[in-house]
């Protein structure tokens, strides 16, 4: 007999993530680099270690896959190699400036596919109710209206990817200029890591919410179903 215990079901865990994945390390890198505690490579994969270990436990025990969370597994590695390599900082921010580049490429080139990516970020089964969405823009004749409004949100969506790009490689110029593998350079990395929250992460987010928004002022205005009404409905909530 086969034991097939139901597994545990995923649920976000933002402020872990960010102790995790952002603060500890930061302070790692900006308090043990120096040779009286790890040393620069001591303290930098001690740092590493951290989000690499917290992706792994959740890609083990949930067995979900994330592209976001992949590519910030990638990011992490690739910033690790940069420092224990001794590469030129410049590499830094081009690498900081590639991931949201290249998602914010993949959203627009995904809008040629059969599966677009604002699909599976924004327009989802997890947070709206979908098959509700089309039944209405079905009923009113809006369906390719809706379309066209879409495309325009996968643009903007994208655009604020582009506008993450620009700043982590600006951060980057500013911030670290020391060599790599230096004690200096992993506090540097520390401080920009700490100053990509407020600087990056929120304005971004504060976009892609806009976006969101947008999404649901269309939805709202071609079908006229009310907020609670688009919303995913939950066992207790029936649509």
């Amino acid at each position: 007999m086969t034991n097939s215990a139901p597994r545990p079901s995923h649920q976000p865990r933002p402020m872990v993530d960010l102790l995790v994945s952002l603060l500890i390390p930061s302070l790692i890198l900006m308090k043990l680099s120096g040779e009286s505690h790890l040393g620069a490579d001591g303290a930098l994969a001690l740092a590493l270690a951290f989000p690499l270990g917290w992706g792994g436990f959740e890609l083990i025990k949930y067995r979900k896959f994330n592209f976001i969370a992949l590519l910030g597994l990638v990011s992490v590695l690739l910033t690790g190699s940069i420092g224990l390599l001794k590469l030129d900082s410049q590499w830094l921010a081009i690498k900081e400036a590639a991931i949201p580049g290249l998602i914010g490429l993949a959203v627009l080139v995904s809008t040629r596919t059969r599966y677009p990516l604002i699909r599976t970020l924004l327009f989802n089964k997890a947070v709206l109710n979908i098959d509700l969405i089309h039944e209405r823009l079905e009923q009113g004749g809006h369906t390719a209206h809706f379309e066209t409004r879409l495309q325009r949100a996968t643009y903007l969506l994208s655009g604020t990817f582009f506008f993450s790009s620009l700043m982590n490689y600006l951060l980057a110029k500013w911030i670290v200029v020391s060599p790599a593998g230096s004690e200096a350079f992993n506090a540097e990395l520390g401080r920009m890591n700490l100053l990509s929250y407020p600087v990056i992460a929120v304005p971004s987010t504060l976009m892609m919410m806009a976006v969101f928004y947008y999404i649901w002022r269309s939805v709202q205005g071609l079908t006229g179903l009310t907020l609670d009404e688009v919303m995913h409905p939950t066992p207790d909530r029936k649509p």
